[in-house]
């Protein structure tokens, strides 16, 4: 991440409507952006949970900005802003403080038939090179040697979701590379009406899971051996494990073949498979100065952890 740029001008702030407060914090993504904006709706978090910060109804943190629903018969909009504008102010001289979060092991078939089908269905009239793969087209327009190439790059450095939204449970990832190594690939020129579940997939500088099957328009390149998203678990004394991810979380690709895949489907369906998850404490600024180095060592805590 090195060469990324630091925030340092503050927030703009503008109201929609009578319930909504939108805080934006960059009109570019970046680390630095990001970051401030799950710090902002963390410490927002805590003051209602404590009831210092009434009438707010929900948050939504997005890549480098934050919405906020609030009740305007509870709190007054000059007074809602002016109790964020305090959050920001205060998360602004404490951003050097690093922050826990997860390193999380997402295992996936890369190049699997799945996605190969699905893809063969949308390619003419969908498709930049309506003849190729998507793995091919992403490897070409990244200046690589190929899809094995592209498949390595995309696994081996970590990357941080900076959103979870758009349909339920669907993770915004952001890879912790500086900006010359980042993958970048086109979406497709229309979406596809179908994609299936667990598709990991990636549009702009950003790559998903697709949560559920449904429409979508981003490049696919492999599938997710495990559900991210447990609708059924919603009411139970589990439902905080309905949503896999969190802003802030790291997450780590594993590229597993087809053996294991069926295996690890297996034992989902046994009940006794669990994702990897390693806490860590994650250091913004380190990110920014030391790169590939300080990646390494976010990562070696899934190695330690065997």
């Amino acid at each position: 991440m090195t060469g990324s740029s630091r925030i340092t001008a503050p927030a703009r702030y503008s109201f929609g409507g009578d319930e909504f407060l939108f805080v934006e914090v960059s009109e570019a993504m970046s680390l630095a952006a990001n970051f401030r904006v799950t710090r902002i709706a963390g410490k927002i978090s805590e003051l209602v949970a404590d009831g210092e910060l009434p009438g707010i109804i929900e948050l939504c943190p997005a890549n480098a900005s934050l919405l906020i629903r609030y009740n305007p018969d509870t709190v007054s909009p000059t007074d809602l802003e002016r109790r964020i504008r305090e959050v920001e102010a205060d998360v602004s001289a404490t951003e050097a403080v690093p922050v826990r979060t997860r390193v999380i092991e997402i295992p996936v078939w890369y190049d699997d038939p799945v996605t190969a089908e699905v893809a063969s269905r949308f390619r003419e009239g969908y498709h930049q090179e309506p003849g190729g793969r998507d793995l091919d087209f992403a490897a070409r327009v990244n200046n690589l040697r190929g899809a094995d190439e592209f498949i390595r790059r995309h696994h081996s450095s970590p990357w941080l979701v900076t959103m979870v939204g758009f349909v339920a449970g669907l993770p915004f990832m952001y890879q912790l590379v500086d900006r010359t190594h980042q993958l970048e690939v086109p979406k497709y020129l229309s979406p596809r009406t179908d994609t299936a579940e667990l598709t990991v997939g990636h549009g702009g500088c950003f790559g998903v899971i697709y949560s559920v099957p449904g429409a979508g328009g981003y490049q696919m390149f492999g599938l997710a051996a495990a559900p991210i998203y447990s609708p059924e678990l919603q009411g139970t004394d589990r439902e905080e494990e309905m949503i896999l991810f969190r802003p802030g979380d790291i997450v780590k690709f594993r590229p597993v073949g087809e053996a294991e895949f069926h295996d690890i489907r297996r034992r989902v369906d046994e009940g006794t498979w669990r994702y990897r998850q390693v806490p860590v404490t994650f250091d913004m600024n380190r990110a920014l100065d030391e790169g590939e180095s300080y990646n390494r060592e976010l990562l070696e805590v899934l190695d330690a952890d065997h």
